[in-house]
């Protein structure tokens, strides 16, 4: 006879905190939101792999590029690049993150001499970027031609199909540097000629990076960033259960941090099998997380398989339609609960401390306070991160609105068959996600500023300066459907929306 569960599963919507004492010490400055990423002996060892925010973002191709690792990186995070291309495709990804150098920005904007004006604006409204530069193959490392910024055209005065190398800032005219200048020096000669952006050529001639002066004060040290010792941004990237044994070495010779097996669901021999193997072949030097599961037995299963981090959350992600397709999931509170629980179990028992990861059934910033004071050390977010300029999927306007595209790894878009392994065609039988447009939100880092705050606000409303402490201090209780409407403008009719009731959902 089938189990049942005494209790309905639940969402982060349906709870609360429930403040506690907050000393004159609990301000958002004092706050501390340093987490584990990764297994290690709690009280015996410091954990050699630490976040300075709790937030990953999702192995998804609309989400984890290059860009938005590099941007999370700067916040304190981690993102872990997609799985769902080529090994050489992916370990370039990981190269270029571990490459990169603070304030030396990959130029995105660049076109061939044979571009016109209409191309140059097209671009522009992809990128939001007004500097584009011309060089001989329309790469960012081909050979640069010249620059056009906005100052060197009139949109009055020229038509669309004029070649850029009629009106560009020819190469002779431009200021360049040597590829191997220091950061100090570009900023000089950048003040001392009076231009907003140097170009950085090697000896060839070829464009190797875009410094700008805007990014100036970006430049300055930001006390959050995740660096490793070789003052790097720490990566993480995205694995299946099939090319493992071909990826795992291409992406360790890369440099990446940590990997993450990419599973609808990780309660599985596929995934006991890929961790065996990395540490047969790497023993404990290669970190990999695994998931997802919902459950006691499915923490439990990933822990003694070797886990270094395990993700929580089957159906829970605002495209993912697993429950709808399959009837297979939880409600992500209760799961985060449960394996929370039984995390603490482990440790008690065995002293080794497994950081666990809520992915899913995020909709509000507040629900990421909801799922740390339940016991998650951090969460993974996709929509979140799909919405700002530096996920790579395309900013699009629709209705009148900015919009950015996102789609599961599960949607025929995505063709990820790797993440669901159940032994058969290397081939998707039916869609587990869906192709979609999230609100255009701006640059990762000022709305992760405003994120970031709100939890430390409500870590100080409940007396908690760490995450372990907000744990142990949270008090958290069910509310009912009626006080979900209480809890948000009701009964009155707001200025710049219509009346509330008829916004309900």
């Amino acid at each position: 006879m089938a189990y049942y569960f005494s209790e309905p599963s639940r969402t982060f919507g349906e709870y609360l905190l429930v403040p506690g004492y907050s000393s004159s010490e609990c301000v958002p400055t004092a706050v501390s939101l340093k987490t584990p990423l990764v297994k290690y002996r709690k009280g015996e060892e410091a954990c050699p792999l630490e976040m300075n925010i709790p937030m990953v973002s999702a192995i998804m191709q609309s989400v984890s590029g290059e860009k938005l690792a590099i941007a999370l990186a700067k916040q304190g995070g981690v993102s872990f690049i997609y799985g769902s291309q080529t090994i050489e495709q992916e370990a370039d990804m990981v190269r270029r993150v571990k490459a990169y150098k603070k304030g030396f920005v990959t130029s995105d904007s660049n076109l061939p001499p044979e571009a016109t004006l209409g191309d140059v604006l097209d671009l522009k409204t992809r990128t939001g970027h007004s500097t584009v530069a011309i060089t001989d193959d329309g790469t960012a490392h081909g050979k640069l031609l010249g620059i056009v910024a906005s100052r060197d055209y009139r949109l009055s005065r020229m038509t669309m199909d004029l070649k850029v190398t009629e009106f560009m800032t020819p190469l002779d005219k431009l200021v360049t540097a040597p590829a191997t200048t220091s950061l100090h020096d570009c900023n000089d000669i950048i003040w001392d000629n009076k231009i907003n952006s140097l170009p950085l050529v090697d000896e060839e001639g070829h464009l190797q990076y875009m410094v700008f002066r805007k990014d100036y004060d970006s430049h300055k040290e930001n006390v959050n960033e995740l660096l490793d010792e070789n003052k790097s941004y720490i990566v993480g990237a995205g694995i299946n259960t099939r090319d493992f044994a071909e990826r795992v070495p291409a992406l360790v010779e890369a440099g990446v941090d940590v990997l993450c097996i990419d599973s609808s669901e990780g309660f599985s021999e596929w995934q006991s099998r890929t961790i065996a193997w990395i540490r047969e072949n790497y023993g404990d030097k290669v970190k990999v997380g695994a998931g997802n599961v919902v459950d006691r037995e499915g923490f439990l299963f990933l822990a003694k398989a070797g886990a270094d981090f395990i993700k929580i959350g089957i159906g829970g992600g605002s495209i993912c339609i697993t429950r709808e397709t399959k009837g297979i999931g939880r409600g992500q509170a209760t799961a985060v609960i449960e394996v929370a629980k039984a995390r603490d179990e482990y440790y008690k028992e065995t002293g080794v401390y497994i950081p666990i990861c809520s992915d899913g059934g995020i909709v509000y910033d507040h629900h990421i306070s909801l799922a740390l004071a339940m016991g998650a050390d951090f969460v993974m977010l996709g929509r979140y991160f799909a919405r700002f300029d530096e996920s790579p999927s395309a900013k699009v306007m629709v209705n009148g609105t900015y919009m950015k595209e996102y789609w599961g790894e599960g949607s025929a878009r995505a063709r990820n068959w790797g993440r669901y392994d159940l032994g058969g065609k290397k081939s998707l039988s039916f869609e587990e996600g869906v192709d979609s447009y999230v609100p255009y939100a701006g640059p990762l880092k000022d709305n992760i500023a405003v994120t970031l705050l709100k939890i430390k606000s409500t870590m100080c409303n409940c007396g908690a300066l760490t995450i372990p402490e907000f744990q142990d201090k949270a008090k958290l209780t069910v509310i009912s459907s009626t006080s979900i409407v209480e809890g948000g403008a009701h009964d009155v009719l707001l200025k710049d929306k219509a009346p509330y009731a008829s916004n309900m959902r």
